[in-house]
């Protein structure tokens, strides 16, 4: 707390050599006549401070320091509320991070709902399927594009035992075209459980 105490005191002592303008600065001479103005030599009326001026400089370092001190407190013994509201205004002043579409017709597909979007869905979408996940889904999702629900048992060099697993859940199945949105992520979107 001594340390905060020192660099806002450093930090406020500038301010007090700060001379307003005006106080110590040469003043202009009013208009003078140009043939005396260029004869006379121009003398400069320089005030000494007043002591009262110096002592209130020092008394104004010293509010300062005891008003920064002061506000240092308070925000030591309000951290959580500081740093809600900060990371409130941050995140109200942020501008929008993504721009998702939302309005993908296929949505429910993608795993919310009993059928699945064989082109979009990710292999975590088919382990509602007993017996599809991981190896059938694998097998799914590693192909494709697919034009329609047929083309997932033309796949070569399937086992005829995962082909009929697939077969079984063949009404669970959907294919709309595929969205490089989500066609790109049916193996590994990242979300393991």
């Amino acid at each position: 707390m001594a340390r905060f105490l020192a660099a806002a005191a450093l930090l406020a002592s500038p301010a007090a050599a700060y001379v307003a303008p005006g106080s110590g600065m040469p003043q202009r001479p009013s208009a003078l006549p140009a043939s005396s103005a260029a004869a006379q030599p121009m003398l400069f009326d320089f005030e000494e401070p007043a002591a009262e001026a110096q002592s209130t400089g020092a008394f104004g370092v010293l509010a300062a320091g005891f008003g920064v001190g002061a506000v240092l407190g308070w925000l030591n013994s309000h951290k959580q509320q500081v740093a809600g509201v900060a990371a409130a205004a941050t995140v109200a002043m942020a501008p929008v991070a993504a721009n998702a579409w939302v309005n993908y017709e296929g949505l429910e597909f993608l795993g919310g709902s009993d059928r699945v979007d064989i082109n979009n869905a990710n292999i975590q979408a088919y382990r509602q399927f007993p017996g599809m996940f991981p190896t059938a889904a694998a097998v799914i999702c590693t192909h494709g594009p697919y034009d329609n629900v047929g083309d997932i048992f033309n796949i070569p060099n399937v086992d005829p035992k995962l082909t009929a697993i697939m077969k079984k859940y063949e009404k669970n199945y959907v294919c709309f075209p595929a969205n490089p949105a989500y066609f790109i992520d049916r193996v590994n979107n990242g979300m393991y459980r």
